[in-house]
């Protein structure tokens, strides 16, 4: 487990089977924040707001300089509020329980999608405005540009679905502990597959958490 500081594009290429450190710097992110499910509607609102607002920055910005980057990966920042909850995800972190009992209609979540440069507030704004003009999206009315630089984190890949994560999650804490650190801050995760196009035992998901010196 080395520390690395990187770009946003080498971080997205995580080892199978490692568990890696890397220092993550500032970017720009389109966010969206909300509770429930993944998959319900409230979230599913956030990620068409959130894809529609991207791709628009990028035609727009093609439009202006001729060339545009990517559209990145969608991700997720999970928590919760209640400490029962709170008992079942440290469990699940420590390898000794699974995410089948928690209530996942009470998770908290904070979807986004990275920004890279020159994309800016105004010219999010900008397609924020063009989006409302073309659908009716209820999430572009909770969307916003923040600047956020998550620091030294832990990761790794999980391949598999999204609910046999329980493993994965141990297996990052466990690697925590064992190079001296803690957990801080929310569990992160970023999608690489696409679950409308992938059998869910192919879809690849980098499981995140920030963290601290013991």
């Amino acid at each position: 487990m080395t520390a690395i500081a990187t770009s946003y594009e080498s971080l997205l290429k995580v080892r199978e089977g490692a568990v890696d450190i890397v220092d993550v710097p500032e970017f720009g992110f389109v966010a969206v924040t909300g509770t429930g499910e993944p998959g319900g509607a409230e979230f599913t609102e956030a990620v068409q707001a959130l894809y529609s607002v991207s791709y628009g920055a990028r035609f727009r910005l093609k439009k202006i300089t001729g060339q545009a980057p990517r559209v990145m990966p969608l991700e997720g920042l999970w928590w919760v509020d209640d400490p029962a909850q709170q008992d079942i995800g440290a469990a699940v972190a420590r390898g000794e329980a699974t995410l089948a009992g928690s209530a996942r209609g009470s998770w908290r979540w904070q979807a986004l999608i990275m920004q890279p440069d020159p994309v800016d507030a105004e010219l999010i704004a900008a397609a924020t405005a063009e989006a409302a003009r073309r659908k009716d999206l209820p999430g572009l009315a909770r969307l916003e540009y923040i600047r956020w630089a998550e620091g030294r984190c832990a990761q790794l890949l999980h391949i598999g679905p999204y609910a046999a994560e329980a493993p994965s999650i141990a297996a990052l804490h466990e690697a925590i502990a064992e190079a001296g650190y803690r957990p801080r801050g929310r569990h992160h995760e970023i999608y690489l597959g696409d679950p409308r196009r992938s059998a869910p035992e192919k879809l690849r998901t980098i499981i995140r958490h920030p963290v601290e010196p013991v």
